[in-house]
């Protein structure tokens, strides 16, 4: 648990009677993608069409848990980063971003989002903060930025007077252009310090079949259904990072992204289909 920031997070106090079974979530497909237990027949029978759609999903599904790791351990070890704000959590798994970040420096600070009520019943292991740091857990939605800016547990729990690293991994796909996750980026990264930094990951069309890539253009624009997974460019993921300084490499496959230590070969960019980036705020 944690020190000085609460251990408690916002929302009903029995998350699970918002859990509808027989809808899919991200954040539930997304641990049955990586081989967790912590999902419904909706979740799989979703994970299984999108695998049958592209066969390396659960490949792109564990590159991208590197990615995010590899990205905290930069952050932490490199650009001496100290907080963390990661939106869209996801259901806890091994090396979550407060168990990196404090293993590089126990003082560090994080603070997780997420809006699904399941992932709020685990938040109680996302809050095993060493002593030295904190954690929190926020039940909100990333298309509220100011709720997540203004909630009290993130004032306690983090400075935004001091650099912070806005972690975005695998969620902006779930926005289609009518959420405007341009404008929720801007406002996120408005409300953070220069020497703040953005680590994002985002699904790409831009490899995969012309007819295919037609069809997710579409429906990233008109907003699609509930489950589409709104897969845009190299050029429209770099929107993301106007007016930062891109890290070397920049804008590469999530496989590809300071991957030197990671099993080789590598996962080709088709096989994973995400770019990932991390970048600084001058």
């Amino acid at each position: 648990m944690t020190t000085d920031a609460p251990g408690t997070s916002s929302g009903p106090a029995h998350p699970s009677d918002r859990i509808d079974t027989s809808v899919a979530h991200p954040a539930r497909r997304y641990n049955y993608l990586l081989g967790g237990k912590d999902n419904f027949q909706a979740d799989r029978d979703s994970g299984d069409a999108m695998a049958a759609a592209f066969p390396t999903i659960r490949t792109a599904a564990l590159e991208n848990r590197r990615f995010l790791k590899r990205a905290v351990g930069y952050l932490a070890r490199e650009a001496g980063v100290r907080q963390f704000l990661d939106i869209g959590t996801g259901i806890p798994t091994a090396d979550n971003t407060h168990e990196v970040a404090q293993a590089a420096d126990p003082q560090a600070r994080v603070v997780y989002v997420d809006n699904d009520p399941i992932v709020l019943a685990h938040a109680r292991a996302l809050l095993t903060s060493s002593p030295e740091g904190a954690t929190a857990y926020i039940d909100a939605d990333l298309r509220d930025p100011e709720r997540i800016l203004r909630h009290p547990d993130l004032l306690r729990t983090l400075d935004l007077g001091q650099p912070v690293a806005l972690m975005l991994v695998a969620i902006l796909h779930f926005l289609p252009d009518p959420d405007k996750p341009y404008a929720v980026v801007r406002r996120l990264l408005e409300a953070l310090p220069p020497g703040s930094y953005l680590a994002a990951s985002h699904a790409t069309y831009d490899h995969l079949p012309e007819q295919v890539a037609q069809q997710s253009i579409v429906a990233t624009r008109t907003g699609g259904s509930r489950d589409m997974i709104s897969l845009r460019s190299r050029d429209e993921f770099a929107g993301f990072f106007a007016g930062l300084e891109l890290v070397d490499p920049g804008i590469v496959s999530i496989a590809q992204w300071r991957a030197e230590r990671e099993p080789q070969p590598r996962p080709s960019v088709v096989d994973v289909s995400m770019y990932g980036a991390v970048a600084r705020k001058p």
